[in-house]
């Protein structure tokens, strides 16, 4: 067994391994905090910088407005999330399935076992796309249902 075998065999753990630690370190700006900060510095510039004080201000509204925005979409995304009916580890492995099929393209194909198991591995694509589609499907007329509730 080869350092390449090694590395390939790997690779699929490393990324998962990899891609939780990014998830897990990512995150946005703290508009608030800016937000916050602004208004204190808003306070520190003169009243007679008019000009200055109104562009600031002005930043400051754009920022509020961006957040409630933000905001409401958040909560739309949330509704979505809460409507799905399937289980969420339906995608989960979808995504898993689908990466582990183009992992295993790679594998030389000289093996005894390479395709029986990419045929199998195609199949196992296929099925679960089937479940987590109709999980994305019912949360879809879920959230259609609700919004024409909301209109009415």
């Amino acid at each position: 067994m080869g350092i390449a075998d090694i590395a390939l065999g790997a690779a699929p753990i490393a990324g998962g391994a990899l891609l939780g630690v990014a998830a897990g370190n990512l995150r946005g700006p703290d508009v608030r905090g800016a937000i916050k900060d602004d208004i204190e510095l808003l306070d520190k510039i003169p009243e007679e910088n008019v000009a200055l004080r109104a562009a600031l201000r002005k930043s400051i509204d754009e920022r509020i407005v961006d957040l409630i925005t933000a905001t409401e979409k958040s909560r739309e995304l949330r509704e979505i999330a809460a409507s799905y009916k399937g289980n969420w580890r339906d995608i989960v492995v979808f995504v898993c399935a689908v990466l582990f099929t183009i992992v295993w393209w790679n594998v030389p194909h000289s093996r005894s076992n390479w395709l029986m198991m990419f045929i199998i591995l195609i199949v196992l694509s296929g099925i679960v796309a089937v479940y987590a589609s109709r999980g994305v499907i019912r949360a879809m007329a879920s959230l259609r249902r609700s919004h024409h509730h909301e209109e009415a």
